[in-house]
């Protein structure tokens, strides 16, 4: 976590980030009439563990797992220059076709839409789905691209100045949401 941010407001708990989850899965097998070709597909970094949270609720509910893959966005952000002179990357595992597949991107925010329009770049190259849709667990507006996500957490009107930090159990230690400021 960046030192000159401080937390001003803790939006969501464990608790309000498994309901949340638990309604966006709901609502993924509805649109899509059940799981049949549904395939989730986890943006790095926070948008792995999401996915695969996604994938437990929905095995609970339907009783099997979806095909579910990660995405690294590194190489294909309109920004990687100004991210560092040596941008980490991390692999892409998508082992399986995506033709005729309904796929649901997965993200932690959605703020400006330019990581979701890097994952569909980065999709392209590998194959044209049937479908793809965006689940989020937070949209804090602010759109710079026309992009929109079909399946919401929670919906949170910020500031420019403010930051959504997930911190979730795998990555961070603790399932939280928080608003941060300048300190």
């Amino acid at each position: 976590m960046d030192i000159n941010l401080k937390t001003k407001t803790v939006i969501m708990d464990a608790d309000k980030i498994r309901r949340s989850l638990t309604r966006v899965a709901h609502e993924i097998i509805e649109k899509n009439k059940g799981t049949e070709d549904l395939v989730l597909i986890g943006i790095r970094s926070r948008g792995v563990p999401l996915a695969y949270r996604l994938n437990e609720i929905i095995e609970q509910i339907e009783g099997h797992k979806v095909v579910t893959g990660i995405i690294d966005i590194t190489l294909y952000r309109d920004d990687l220059s100004t991210l560092a002179e040596q941008p980490v990357l991390n692999k892409t595992e998508i082992a399986f076709d995506l033709k005729g597949k309904n796929v649901v991107l997965v993200d932690d925010v959605l703020y400006t839409g330019r990581t979701v329009r890097a994952a569909l770049d980065a999709m392209a190259d590998l194959g044209r789905a049937k479908t793809v849709q965006l689940a989020v667990l937070i949209d804090r507006g602010h759109k710079e691209l026309p992009i929109r996500a079909d399946f919401i957490g929670k919906n949170v009107p910020t500031s420019k100045t403010e930051v959504i930090a997930v911190l979730l159990k795998e990555t961070d230690g603790v399932d939280e949401v928080v608003i941060q400021e300048r300190a």
